[in-house]
């Protein structure tokens, strides 16, 4: 929700697909009927897709999650055949200005992919996860964007894990050759595309007289907010990698608006999910935060120490403290 509340802000007119990977959030989002927003049931997407069923049991939530990503711009390629281009974004995505230079700097190629652009001291990194991130993938319905479609599509049915094993990792080090498998591949080289906990300390950040976020001197087009985790109502943790120093201006001006709109988002979904009639159980697990209260702390000491990292954490901009709307 918040992706698309940064594009209608930040986008000319466009539409985006959403595979709703459970019932409530399918409902919700049918409930909230917004203009640009078409709400894919899972079970239409996968029996498009009958490959998917066949390795779903053998695949954990969210390694399956990762196996359909192929599947979900062919799914919607072939459901609207005039459409000439698509691009994949992943949800923990914010825009800050209008991703149009990023097409144009795709001009007629085929594909376009952005690189991790990982610092130094983090290159093992790229071995491990990859050379290019899967939260923007771009595909032009031509020859060469198909058959890449189809060729990712193939790997991801045979291997798709969050393990690194012969040279793969999830569905995202399929990207790593493209470059040379397929012509027509942009690497998209825009500084403010993809800006992230683990390549931010690679980039000088500041901010223009119009309030713009710069980075390396060009626009913050989109921020990659993966790994933010809800501690508490009103605690965060970015999950920074251990060189990003949490300067004011990545904590205030990039992750505060983030955050605001998902309180104020949230909000707006609960009403949703009442006319929806989702019971207060499915909500609850719905918005559950993916680090949760650790349950087996019956020690005081335990808690002393626990609060002690969280102090820590706090002090020293490692988390996050959003209170009505701004970022402490």
């Amino acid at each position: 929700m918040a992706l698309i509340q940064s594009l209608e802000a930040h986008c000319p007119p466009f539409t985006i697909w959403v595979l709703c990977l459970d019932e409530g959030t399918f409902r919700i989002l049918t409930q909230m009927n917004l203009p640009a927003v078409r709400a894919m049931h899972l079970t239409d997407f996968e029996n498009a897709n009958p490959e998917l069923l066949t390795v779903k049991p053998q695949r954990t939530a969210l390694e399956y999650y990762f196996t359909c990503t192929p599947f979900l711009p062919r799914f919607v390629l072939n459901r609207n055949p005039e459409m000439e281009m698509i691009t994949y974004l992943d949800a923990d995505l914010y825009f800050f200005d209008d991703p149009r230079p990023l097409f144009e700097e795709l001009g007629t190629g085929s594909i376009g992919i952005v690189p991790q652009r990982y610092p130094p001291a983090s290159q093992a990194d790229s071995a491990q996860f990859g050379l290019f991130n899967v939260a923007w993938v771009t595909f032009r319905r031509d020859a060469v964007g198909l058959a890449c479609l189809r060729w990712w599509g193939e790997r991801c049915i045979e291997w798709c894990h969050l393990r690194s094993e012969d040279g793969k990792f999830g569905d995202q080090k399929y990207l790593d050759d493209w470059p040379a498998r397929f012509s027509g591949v942009v690497v998209l080289i825009h500084k403010g595309a993809d800006v992230a906990r683990w390549n931010v300390a690679n980039c000088s950040l500041t901010q223009g007289e119009d309030r713009q976020i710069y980075v390396d001197g060009q626009p913050l087009i989109f921020y990659h907010f993966s790994g933010l985790t809800q501690i508490r109502r009103w605690l965060y943790n970015p999950r920074f990698h251990s060189n990003v120093k949490p300067v004011r201006m990545l904590r205030r001006q990039i992750y505060g608006p983030y955050l605001d709109a998902l309180g104020c988002l949230e909000r707006q979904v609960r009403d949703a999910a009442k006319v929806a009639a989702l019971d207060d159980g499915a909500w609850q697990r719905m918005r559950r935060p993916t680090v949760g209260r650790n349950r087996n702390t019956s020690s005081q000491l335990h808690q002393l120490l626990r609060l002690c990292r969280l102090a820590i954490g706090i002090a020293t901009g490692r988390l996050l403290i959003c209170f009505r709307g701004k970022v402490m």
